[in-house]
């Protein structure tokens, strides 16, 4: 007893809680065990039992229909009606008998499937509804008994050939006819069977799923046609009771029980837990001395966390250091969201206004062509910042992976030299060079030869962005010592000062100033281009000085590419045709899209076919011979791109197709080409890449 006072709190509690879980525990398994093998044995013994006697009473309930169908379908006269069509012997035999067959309907058919004769109750006002596709399955099976839903409802049709009374086995003699018996099942019928199996029986739906209930038993019967398919269900429920007296005993124990636990777990916990967390309370919503210091003197937990109280001037100091941060970061996406709505808006000014403009009759060309070109450079402007904003997404997502090959670093320099060049501003007086590198690389280095660019040109960029005069170079060295290559863009433009040097990589941040006003963008190209380095393996960092430049340094592993690859000319896929007036087929769910692109080549004396989704892309290709051409959205409904190029390919290999489509990333232009596409080009369209893909496609003879 004297240990049990001095165990702490959460041990007392502990030990009361596993001392009444483990009774309770006990008492209701034994009789969950107990009522659900009582319950289950019980319903399982029932309902097989049940379902034993459905089935016999429904074959019972055949057989005689069954037995006078096939004791009729072997007879003489019968046999010789198939041929005379006699109405007398018919209306003697058959009419006249009709009640007697116990059916609603009988029908002869000849071997030809057509209806010789047939007379039906009053229930039946369809006249001719026995499967002709039927009649052919019944000449290889003599007999056959299946349901069939007609206007009037479900009737079960019994179905035999014809044959003389010397074949009763009918395996003799072919077949003269088909005769054919039928009853409705109607509400008659269902209360028949429903008092021999004293069963409430009624049809429902083939697809109805069959749920269990508690005071009932449901047995269902598939009725299938002459295809073996379910047509309806016959349904037999029958009133299922369970009463265990020894299951109610149970339970008045177990609520016994029970309220005797509830007892003395409110009664301890009051006294163990409830009068401590009372202090506390207390302590919270005051703060006073004394029910710190009455707390500190309860056993166990509690009086330690009496001295936890003390420390909590330091926790509050904590939580306002937290609270800061949390403000600061609100600030910087409010700072970000703001200057994004700024910046989509700017282009979006141009297009709208200049658009309106366009629209004024008295326009001098000049100005036409002026505020096209506007109109054009905020199109492009906005592209550039959306494509920011998703290639930041698909960074976060982790949706992009270095993609490693063989890259000729020197080429690569002088290429990225070349392609910039030429769209640096006339107004700008900056000599753009390369850097001098005596120590070369000697064969290729193994990276993402895309990134690596995109990096590069980011910084190139950003350099003359901020540069109005004066240079602007880069170039690359190789440490070997670190085994890795040392990228360099130096600039002499306008510096930054050191508190922007510290976040100039952050996202949501931005250069603000004086110099830096008139200059648009997001401020997510260091961003993304930082991310891009780390990417490949690398380390980027900058130094600036106010007015005399910027140098921005990032570094890669050194991994020389060790495969040999043999050097393959590339296969350009041309027509040696003339130029003029070639049949183009362009793939586009989107009406807007098309007619630009039909506007693009029309311009060229070509012919424009529509496909406004895949199929219709595959089914045109495949009825026209003369489509030279294929320009093949990626995204469309009932059959995408990918698809629609697999199956084209089938009909026509040799048919160039050109992917088109608005998903702009390297990875995806990737995918396109590995995939087989000639060639793809990216929405926004650009008309003079149009142009050089049909110069491509249409290649003269004579050139």
């Amino acid at each position: 007893m004297k240990r049990l006072i001095n165990l702490n709190t959460y041990s007392k509690l502990l030990l009361l809680i596993i001392s009444t879980s483990i009774f309770f525990f006990l008492i209701y398994i034994s009789l969950y065990l107990y009522t659900v093998q009582e319950e289950h044995h019980f319903y399982k013994t029932t309902y097989n039992q049940y379902d034993k006697e459905v089935k016999s009473l429904f074959r019972l309930n055949s057989k005689t229909p069954t037995a006078t169908i096939i004791d009729v379908t072997y007879w003489d006269e019968l046999v010789h009606f198939t041929k005379t069509k006699d109405e007398k012997w018919y209306d003697k035999y058959i009419l006249s008998e009709f009640e007697s067959y116990e059916a609603d309907y009988i029908g002869i058919y000849g071997l030809d499937q057509k209806l010789i004769n047939k007379i039906a109750s009053s229930k039946i006002k369809s006249l001719d509804f026995i499967p002709k596709e039927m009649m052919s399955v019944l000449y290889k099976s003599k007999l056959k008994r299946f349901y069939i839903k007609i206007p009037e409802g479900i009737v079960e049709v019994f179905g035999a050939t014809i044959h003389p009374s010397n074949d009763p086995k009918k395996n003799k003699t072919k077949p003269s006819g088909y005769f054919f018996m039928a009853r409705l099942l109607d509400e008659p019928f269902f209360n028949a069977l429903g008092n021999i199996s004293s069963s409430k029986v009624n049809l429902a739906s083939s697809d109805y799923v069959i749920a269990n209930e508690d005071d009932f038993v449901i047995v269902g019967l598939d009725l299938k046609d002459w295809k073996n398919e379910v047509v309806a269900k016959l349904l037999f429920r029958r009133p299922f009771n369970l009463n265990y007296t020894n299951t109610k005993e149970i339970l008045f124990i177990v609520v016994l029980v029970s309220l005797i636990n509830i007892f003395v777990y409110v009664y301890y916990t009051k006294r163990w837990v409830y009068n401590p967390l009372k202090l506390i309370k207390s302590i919270l919503e005051t703060g006073n001395v004394n029910y710190i210091n009455s707390l500190k003197r309860s056993d166990g937990e509690f009086g330690y966390i009496g001295n936890l109280f003390e420390e909590n001037s330091n926790q509050r100091k904590q939580l306002e250091i937290s609270k800061q941060k949390a403000e600061e970061s609100d600030t910087l996406k409010s700072s970000f969201l703001a200057n994004l709505s700024h910046e989509i808006r700017t282009p979006m000014n141009a297009i709208m206004g200049f658009s309106d403009l366009l629209h004024d009759s008295d326009l001098k060309e000049a100005e036409r062509l002026e505020y096209l070109k506007i109109i054009k450079n905020s199109g492009g402007s906005l592209v550039s910042i959306i494509e920011d904003l998703i290639e930041m997404s698909k960074i976060d997502a982790k949706q992009i992976m270095p993609n490693y090959k063989g890259l000729d670093l020197e080429k690569c320099i002088t290429e990225l030299y070349d392609s910039i060049k030429i769209t640096i501003p006339k107004d700008k007086e900056i000599q753009f060079y390369i850097l001098e590198n005596p120590d070369k690389l000697q064969g290729n280095i193994l990276t993402d030869e895309t990134k690596l660019k995109q990096i590069i040109v980011n910084l190139i960029t950003n350099a003359l962005k901020f540069t109005d005069r004066g240079f602007v170079a880069f170039g690359y060295s190789i440490n070997k010592e670190k085994e890795v290559l040392e990228f360099k863009i130096e600039d002499s433009g306008m510096g930054i000062s050191e508190n922007y040097l510290k976040v100039i990589f952050d996202r949501f941040r931005r250069i603000e100033g004086d110099g830096s006003i008139e200059l648009s963008g997001l401020g997510l190209g260091l961003s993304i281009t930082k991310a891009y380095v780390e990417m490949l393996g690398g380390e980027i960092k900058v130094s600036s000085t106010i007015g005399l430049g910027s140098i921005f340094s990032f570094t890669i592993p050194l991994k020389l590419d060790q495969t040999v690859k043999a050097i393959k000319p590339k296969k350009v896929k041309s027509f040696y045709r003339n130029y003029d007036n070639e049949i183009i087929l362009v793939a586009e769910d989107d009406t807007i899209n098309f007619l630009l692109l039909k506007k693009i080549i029309e311009s060229k004396n070509h012919t424009v076919i529509r496909a406004k989704n895949g199929q219709e892309a595959v089914d045109i290709c495949t009825e026209n011979p003369n489509i030279t051409l294929v320009f093949m959205d990626i995204k469309m409904p009932v059959l995408d791109g990918y698809q629609a190029y697999e199956k084209i390919k089938v009909i026509k290999p040799e048919l160039p197709v050109i992917a088109q489509t608005a998903y702009s990333s390297f990875e995806d232009k990737e995918k396109m080409m590995q995939f087989g596409f000639m060639d793809c080009i990216t929405k926004p369209l650009d008309k003079e890449k149009v142009f050089e893909l049909l110069d491509t496609v249409f290649m003269e003879s004579n050139k």
